[in-house]
This record gives structure tokens, sequence and C-alpha cells, in this order.
């Protein structure tokens, strides 16, 4: 055979080595947050996932992302019979078990660290998660279910699900989808048509589901309106429901097509009918969406954690780049505009990963029985504004990457366009950015959360002695205060003022937790380190802006006209 020879110059491709020992920011906030004893139990588990993520978990990861992996529908088998069997790649499957292995659900039902267990978890979450082609989607909504079938306490349903759920063991281990979205609404779910009827001891459920992730899951939670119960979200009921019966034939459900989506594309979504699903009552059979609560909790967390490791390894990639490749007589990485390229994607991963971790560390104390009722209070409100702030992070931070890679970030087979398609759906999921700034408002509601709320990041943001770190603490402070009267003010101007202005206030709320967060981790560096970065870090965050809010109302009109593309008076002729 011919040797082809290798001629003129090729451009070398980034390289990850270790996702654990490269990843500085997660290390050190772990230092700063874990005691030494648990860090010490739990770091050979993150040591062996960050060798993996980056080599060979990473190697199957793009063999899924190339044509000829996607889920596809096989409605009938050879002799006709309806089997409605949707296939995945084998790859895919590969990388769910390494997960399932490596106890990416199980950790934190093991609760062997008590209210670290989810910090632990959560840790390894970002880890795996950039190198599963998105396996941990399943794995949220998996967790979600297990700990809304725990909170609800229903010992048939739990002693059934959840040992399978919280497995390590691929042979045994379920995983759980969730199935909300119909078509007459997506968010707005109190217009679900799915009904619910009872027969015997079961209920029926009859309707269609518009969006269902992980379609091969073994069990679904979902939301049906039971015959009778008046219209809207407090109609409606929650329901466990197993996907196949003990025949493994479809549990009186038809996948109508699957979904052709832009990202996402190694895991199945899909279009059901359910026609008379067989399912069990969870939980009351009204205040379904209230009942969902402890699923959207979980599964937000996973989207935000999600959300900060796809910036890590957008970070990582185009770091490794800037290193290998020359550009105008130098290499990228000692161009200055390019360091500041670098620079900001690191800035905005350090400051989604300390608010992220922040939640799980507030979760974590809830379930384990520790929390402080200034702990709930945050968490209330903490979860949206944290899945919100993220995913559009992760948005712009994978198109950031793509563009410091040039043409090569557009080629499909580089496996970099694969990061911006799959973070476009993170501010999407379990609620887009209007709907979280909603979901913020509705927890503000109640009267002690934004007072519990401002004396724990009032804490975090009072916890350095650097002058400069003191600084960015106090500007913090004033930018959450600040929000806190400006929502008073809005609200004295009737309820369409303050959800105009829903997004730059929870913007500015999550903003200034990410500085004083930022601060506190800069101090314990300085403390423990001797070492400036994270200093740098928290200048290069503070001086983007914290405070994001307008006077209440000022551009209310206007942004309605505008939308509208009516017509606006002026005062004159100009």
């Amino acid at each position: 055979m011919a040797t082809i020879e290798r001629t003129g110059s090729f451009q070398d491709p980034p390289r990850l080595r270790d996702e654990w020992e490269d990843d500085l920011a997660l290390r050190r906030l772990l230092e700063r947050i874990v005691p030494a004893t648990v860090r010490e139990e739990i770091t050979p588990s993150l040591a062996e996932m960050g060798r993996a993520a980056a080599t060979e978990l990473k190697a199957i990861a793009d063999e899924v992302d190339q044509p000829g992996h996607e889920p596809r529908l096989v409605p009938f088998d050879a002799w006709g019979n309806r089997i409605d069997e949707v296939r995945v790649s084998p790859q895919w499957e590969q990388l769910g078990d390494a997960g399932r292995r490596a106890g990416v659900v199980a950790i934190a039902y093991e609760r062997a660290h008590g209210p670290y267990s989810r910090i632990h978890q959560m840790a390894l979450t970002s880890l795996y998660a950039p190198s599963s082609a998105l396996y941990s989607c399943p794995f949220a909504m998996t967790d979600g279910a297990a700990a809304t079938l725990m909170h609800h306490g229903d010992r048939e349903l739990i002693d059934r699900a959840v040992p399978r759920l919280t497995s390590r063991d691929p042979a045994t281990a379920w995983t759980s989808g969730q199935w909300m979205t119909e078509r007459p609404g997506g968010s707005d779910v109190g217009r679900a048509e799915t009904v619910a009827r009872q027969d015997g001891g079961v209920w029926r459920l009859h309707g269609t589901k518009w969006f269902t992730s992980a379609v091969t899951a073994d069990m679904a939670l979902t939301l049906a309106r039971p015959e009778g119960n008046p219209d809207g979200g407090r109609g409606l009921a929650m329901f466990y429901l197993e996907v196949r019966g003990e025949d493994g034939r479809p549990n009186d459900l038809r996948v109508l097509r699957l979904k052709d989506k832009l990202g996402t594309r190694q895991m199945p979504t899909a279009e059901l009918a359910l026609e008379g699903t067989a399912a069990m009552l969870v939980g009351s059979p009204s205040d379904g969406t209230r009942n969902i609560t402890p699923m959207l909790a979980v599964t937000r967390m996973w989207n935000a954690v999600i959300a900060a490791s796809v910036l890590r390894r957008g970070l990582a990639l185009g770091r490794d780049y800037a290193h290998r490749r020359e550009a105008f007589g130098r290499s990228l990485i000692d161009h200055e505009l390019h360091q500041s390229t670098l620079a900001w994607l690191r800035v905005e991963h350090e400051s989604a990963l300390q608010l992220v971790f922040h939640v799980v560390g507030l979760l974590g104390r809830e379930e384990s029985g520790d929390a402080t009722e200034r702990d709930r209070a945050a968490l209330r409100m903490l979860l949206p504004i944290a899945k919100l702030i993220t995913g559009k992070q992760a948005v712009a931070g994978a198109s950031e990457t793509l563009e410091a890679f040039g043409g090569a970030g557009y080629i499909e087979d580089t496996h970099l366009p694969v990061l911006l398609r799959d973070a476009q759906v993170l501010p999407i999921w379990e609620g887009t950015t209007n709907v979280l700034s909603l979901d913020t408002l509705r927890a503000m509601q109640r009267q002690d959360t934004l007072p519990h709320v401002l004396a724990d990041l009032r804490e975090i943001a009072t916890s350095t002695r650097d002058q400069q770190l003191a600084t960015i603490g106090q500007q913090a402070i004033d930018a959450a205060e600040h929000a806190a009267a400006w929502a008073t003010q809005a609200a004295d101007r009737g309820p369409g003022t303050l959800q105009h202005g829903a997004r730059r206030f929870a913007f500015t709320l999550g903003r200034a937790y990410q500085a004083a967060l930022l601060a506190a981790q800069a101090q314990h560096d300085l403390d423990v380190h001797r070492d400036g970065r994270g200093v740098a870090v928290a200048r290069r965050f503070a001086a983007a802006g914290i405070d994001l809010l307008e006077t209440p109302g000022a551009f209310l009109a206007e942004d309605a006209a505008l939308a509208r593309d009516e017509p606006i008076a002026t005062d004159g002729d100009g």
C-alpha cells in the first residue's frame, strides 16, 4: 500500500488531559466548602472521573456525536405487532452505564457524607456531564423522580422504584422521564389536556404529551387532570407510570414521532399518545404543579451544574488550543486580545461554578435536615436564579469557544459545534429565562424570603479581609439591597411593572451572589495559597457590572410599543 505523505502545515487539535487535575477552580472550591476529611474520601472518585472524562468517555461521546448514532423509532416488529421501540446508540448507553457505576445518581441517596453528599454528587456530575453525550439529562430526571417519590412518602412506590432509580448496577438500574409539556402550553402546564380516569385500583391516562425527554426511560412522572377537577394548575394531579408492562409491551401508549432537534440529538425526545396508560397517583388528587416541585428543584440544579460544566469544557479546549495554534508569528496564547477572551471565559465559568455550588450546598443541607430557615429561603429563591443565569452564560460561553477556533469551530467533525448545539437547550429546559424570572418573584412573595436572602448574601460578602475584595463584597450588598428596594417600588406601581423588570431583578440578585462568592473564594485562595488569581477573577467580574436594574416602569410603555411594532408619540418635531 502506498504511503501518503503529510505535507504542508496542519492545525493541531485541542486535547484534554485530566479534567480533575486541570480544573483548579473546582478543586479550590471544594477545598473551601468541604471539610478535609470528606474531601480525602471523595477525591479518588473525582480523580477517576476526571481522567475518564478527558479520555475514554470523551472518545465515546465524540463517536456518538457522529451521524448514524441518532435514536430511531421502530413502531412495528417484523410480524406487524405494535412495539413502539426507540432504539438508541449502544455507545450512548455505554456512557450511561459508566455514570451509573460511578454513582452519578446514587451518591445523593447513599448519603455517605450527610449534607456534603450532594456536593460530592454534583462535583462528579460536573466532570462527567461534558463527556456524557447528554446522558446527564436522563440522570437529572431520574434523580428528580427519586427525590419526588421520597418526598411524598408513598411506601409502595418508594420500595418499587427508588432502589432501581438509585442503583449503581446497570443491569437493574432504572431511568425516569418527566412528561409535562402538552400542545396547548409549554411552561403553562395548567392548560394540560390529559385526562385521568379511575379504573378500579389504577388510573388510566388519556392525552398527548408534546415533549417527552428520554422516552427510553423505564418510568415517568407526569401530570394529568382527574375527571371532574377544575381547569388550571390546581386541577392537575401527579402520576407515576411505568413505560412498559411485565411482558415488555408499551403501557397503552404510542410513540407518535421523535423530535428533530437543534441539539441533544443523541437523546430521544418524542411525542406520545397516552391511550389508557395505567398510572398511580402520587400525592393528592389536585395541586399537581405544587406536588412536582421537588422534581423541579433537583432538575433545575442539574441544569445549572451542566451549564457550568459546559463553560469549563469550552475553557479547557480553548486554552489548550491557544497553546498549540500559531497565528501572525505567535502562539494564540501570547496575543493580548486572545488572552482577554480566555480570561472572560474563565470569569464566566468561575462565577457560574460558585453560584451553582452554593445552591447545591443549600439543597444538601435541606435534604439532610441541617438547613436553617435562612437556608431554605435562600434555596427557594436561588434555584430559579442559578438556573436562568448559568443557562445564559453557557450559551454565550459555548459560542465564544467556537469562535476561538475560527472555521474549525464550525465544522461538525471537530466535535466543537455540539458544545453550542447542546448548550442552547439549557435556558429552555426546566423553565425559560422569563418563566424562571417569574418564579423568582413568586419565591419572594413569602414575607421572610427576601430578608433571609439578603442576610445570607451579606454573610458571604463580609467574610473577606482584603480591601479589594471587601469593596467587591460591598458592591454585591449594594446591588442586592437595591434589588430589594426596586421590588417594593415596582410592586407599588402594579404587577405589570414588577413583571416587566423581573429579568433584571433576578439577574441582579444572581450577579450579586456571584460577586460575593467569587470574593469569598479569592480570600480563601489568598489565605491558603497566597495566590491572587481569584482576586483577578472577582475584579474582572465586578467590572462588568453587578446591578442591572432600571427605574421601575421606565421603559414599560416603550417596550410594549416596540414589541408590537406600534408608533410612539413624541413631544415635538425633534
